[in-house]
Order: structure tokens, then C-alpha cells, then sequence
């Protein structure tokens, strides 16, 4: 059986955990202010020692107090390199809980270049994509998820993927994942203790107990399975379709919601005859729009194949706005529409209310009869008028409510959700256990399973192979 006191540990008395010297180039590979050149390992002290030069007095920096920082100048044996700032942090109070010393240097990339040239010469070697941040998960200043929000802080596109990743950064998932897995392990150790020893424990009227206990994972896991569903879709952006007849104002409110023209608007009908994509932040979510040509019956060969491509995008897409000119009478090409969104997430967008209404919202509700459970807002793409209403919308359709990452905890890493998913249908497996009378022990099997499946969210049940993949994604030098 799974041992369940299985952790990361076992990997430093192998291969998989080094402590040698590493250094990286921590920022980015381009001109700049500063530039920082950080060295991370038992050995970090003495190689600053051998290329640091203070700028008045002879105190070696492996000398001096943890947390200072330093004012002098990098060498090459007799060859000035650069002017700089050192900073020294001793473990386990740093990044990595090792030894850490920090160069931050002018931002030039050929000093930036020269500088870790001159570490890597005297002691150190160069870092793997991700090693200072996995050698912080190894030495457990952070769990899995914490490193994976490392990254995910980086390449934060939204202000509801930087609030998540800082959430996880602080802990929050580790937290509420580490109280889940104590609930189930207690069961487990009473299952496992009970077969054991029938005579002093016993395992009667238990099913109840745990059925109950069951009921209130299964209801957990399922909050965070619901306020996760749309956690990687608003990480990497929603794909936002914006379809309707020809000439119905999708071009004008691409531009309205890119804030320039952006597509080329005219009187005649038919003007866009191929996809547009723009990637725009609305109330801090982010949208990935297509628009699309007019979808009508045609003739013209080229206007069609750019009909084709937007039923296409239409099938594909997490959102669909669909434009209607209030000025004009719904008419065939309006109701084909409304059947391609059959059972998409859609918003209505009732547009040109700035002008003389001829359709109003009843006469599209009653286009189908399913149609009326889709939002409707009434806008003037020309104008700006109903944006705020069409963020607030979206935001209702997506984030189930007001987000609180003081009280919830949104996976946004696929991962990790897969692991939650796991572990849920293995819960599942428990119950359905119990309901057909199968013996003790496989309910435990089950736990187990499920006790696993969560522990390799915040890495305590994670492989080198996977741990290596998940590092190799970081960039240089974190």
C-alpha cells in the first residue's frame, strides 16, 4: 500500500536534490537600469569573495552579516568589470534557504554577461530553467503550487491571474489542501487501525461516521471544482467571438472595446471579409476577440469563405457576443444565428439604440424559444453606451460572483485541477463502495487514492520526472 507519509524529502539523499554553487542572470536579457546577476549554493560566499573588490577597506563578504548590502566592484583577476551593489543573504533566511548573494550591476547586456561569465569561472556553475525556485520547493521554503505560482506571477496577462497567483504564493492553497488531507488520512489510520486490531477497535455503526465525514469532503472539493471551472480560461484569456449580419456594428465594437480603430467600418455591408483578433483587458479579465464577417446567405465566393471561417470560430469559442442592429427587422440570416448558439455561452448585444428602435429586446426573445435565457444588453457600439453593463455580464458569467481570495482558492494550473478531479471520483469510489456493502478495506484503497491524488497538488506525492517538467517551463535565473 501507498505509504502516506511519502514526501519530497526522499529526494534529497539522492541525485535528484544538488547542492552545488549555481548562478543565473535574474532579469531580463535586454538593456536596462539595473541588471542582477544571482549566485545560490554552500560555496556562494566564496565565490563573491574572489571577484568582489569593496570600494574601501579589506572585509571579505563571506565576513560580514546576512541581510547587508554591499558597495564595491566585480573583478577578473586585474580586469574591472563593473561597479555594483552586492547583497548578502545566508540560508536558511533566503530564497533557496541556502547560502544566496545577489550582484545587481548596471543593466547593459554585455556587463550582465560579462559579470556571470566571471561567477561561472570562479566556482559556480550556470543554473537549469527553475533550479533557485526548485531548490526553494526542496528545501521546503515552498510547496508545488507556491513554485508553480512563481511563474504564473510572471506571465500574469489579467489582474484576476496575478490576484490568484499571488493567493497561492502566499500559501493559500497549500493551507486548505494540507486541512483536506488530514481528514482523510484520519480516516484511513482508523480503518487501517481497526482491521488491525478488531478487538480493541471497532469498525461498527462506522460506515455512518464516515459517510458523513465523506458528504463534507465531497461538498469542499466541489466548491473549489466550481470556483475553479473557469480558473485557466480566465488565465489565459476568454475566446470572445463576436458574430451577426452584416453591417450590424461587430467592427464598430471591436474598436469601442480595443479603444482605437482597429477594423475598417463602413456603410456598405459586408466590409469584413476575414477574421480580426485583438487580446483586450475588460475589468480585469482578459478577452482574446475575433471578429468575424457577417454571417448572411451569399454568393460571392470570397464573402462566404469568410461566412465558413466564422460559423468556425463560433463552434470554438468560450463566448459569443452576438450583434443585432436594432434598426433593422430580424429577418432568416437572424434566426440561423440564434440557432449556432444553442447551448453556447452568449450575450446578446442589441445594438444602435442610439437610433429609432425597430426591434426591441421582447421581439428577440421571442426568436426562439429557448432564446430568452441568453443576457441581453442594450448598447450604441458607436457611442460607448452599455459597456459597463456588458463587463458586469461577462464577469456574472464567468466568475460565479464577486471574487474573495481571502476565502477561496481558484486552480487556474491544469495540473492541479486534474489532480483535484482525481481526487474527487476517488471520494466518489468511497461512496459507492459503502452503498454496495463492500468490506472496509476498500474504502481505505479508495482514500488512499484520493489522499495521493491531493498531495501532488502541493508536491508531498510528486515524481522527479514531473518535478523536473514542471522547473523546466521556468525561465532563467528564478
Amino acid at each position: 500500500m501507498f505509504n502516506p507519509f511519502f514526501s519530497k524529502d526522499i529526494f534529497k539523499a539522492g541525485a535528484f536534490m544538488k547542492t552545488d554553487t549555481i548562478a543565473a542572470i535574474a532579469t531580463a536579457k535586454t538593456n536596462s537600469g539595473i541588471g542582477i546577476v544571482r549566485i545560490s549554493g554552500e560555496d556562494a560566499c566564496s565565490v563573491i569573495d574572489r571577484i568582489y573588490r569593496p570600494r574601501a577597506g579589506k572585509k571579505k563578504l563571506s565576513q560580514v552579516k546576512s541581510h547587508t548590502v554591499h558597495y564595491g566592484y566585480i573583478y577578473d583577476e586585474d580586469i574591472l568589470i563593473d561597479e555594483v551593489m552586492v547583497l548578502i543573504m545566508r540560508g536558511p533566511n533566503s530564497y533557496t534557504r541556502e547560502d544566496t548573494v545577489e550582484i545587481d550591476c548596471h543593466g547593459g547586456t554585455l556587463v550582465v554577461r560579462r559579470i556571470l561569465e566571471t561567477v561561472l569561472r570562479y566556482g559556480a556553475r550556470a543554473a537549469e530553467p527553475g533550479e533557485f525556485t526548485k531548490r526553494a520547493f526542496l528545501n521546503g521554503r515552498i510547496d508545488l503550487s507556491q513554485a508553480e505560482s512563481v511563474i504564473d506571477v510572471i506571465q500574469a496577462k489579467n489582474d484576476f491571474a496575478l490576484s490568484s497567483s499571488l493567493s497561492q504564493l502566499k500559501g493559500a492553497v497549500l493551507e486548505r489542501i494540507q486541512k483536506l488531507r488530514a481528514k482523510v488520512l484520519h480516516e484511513i489510520a482508523f480503518i487501517e487501525s481497526a482491521l488491525d486490531d478488531p478487538e480493541h477497535i471497532s469498525l461498527e455503526g462506522y460506515k455512518e461516521t464516515l459517510s458523513s465525514v465523506l458528504e463534507g469532503l465531497l461538498t469542499e472539493l466541489s466548491g473549489i471544482r466550481k470556483t475553479s471551472e473557469n480558473g485557466a480560461l480566465l488565465k489565459e484569456g476568454i475566446q470572445t467571438v463576436i458574430v451577426g449580419k452584416p453591417n450590424a456594428g461587430k467592427s464598430s465594437l471591436l474598436n469601442r472595446l480595443v479603444g482605437r480603430e482597429r477594423a475598417i467600418v463602413t456603410p456598405v455591408a459586408g466590409t469584413t471579409r476575414d477574421t480580426l483578433e485583438e487580446q483586450i483587458s475588460l475589468g480585469g479579465i482578459t478577452l482574446n476577440v475575433v471578429d468575424t464577417a457577417g454571417i448572411r446567405s451569399t454568393e460571392d465566393l470570397v464573402e462566404q469563405i469568410g461566412v465558413d471561417k466564422a460559423r468556425e470560430f463560433v463552434d470554438k469559442g468560450d463566448l459569443i457576443l452576438y450583434v443585432v442592429d436594432a434598426s433593422l427587422p430580424l429577418d432568416e440570416n437572424d434566426r440561423q444565428i440564434m440557432e449556432l448558439l444553442k447551448d453556447k455561452k452568449a450575450i446578446v448585444l442589441l445594438n444602435k439604440t442610439d437610433l429609432p428602435p425597430v426591434i426591441t429586446p421582447e421581439d428577440l426573445k421571442g426568436g426562439c424559444s429557448w432564446f430568452d435565457t441568453y443576457p441581453l444588453v442594450e448598447i450604441s457600439a458607436l457611442e460607448g453606451m452599455g459597456m459597463e453593463e456588458l463587463e458586469e455580464k461577462i464577469r456574472d458569467l464567468f466568475l460565479l460572483g464577486e471574487i474573495s481570495f481571502d476565502d477561496e482558492i481558484y486552480l487556474t494550473n491544469a495540473r492541479q485541477k486534474a489532480a483535484l478531479e482525481d481526487a474527487y471520483q476517488s471520494l466518489l469510489h468511497v461512496k459507492d463502495s459503502m452503498e454496495a456493502g463492500m468490506p472496509e478495506d476498500f474504502y481505505s484503497i479508495d482514500l488512499m487514492d484520493a489522499y495521493e491524488e491531493l498531495g501532488s497538488i502541493i508536491g508531498e506525492t510528486t515524481g522527479e520526472d514531473l518535478i523536473n517538467e514542471i522547473f523546466s517551463k521556468f525561465c532563467m535565473g528564478k
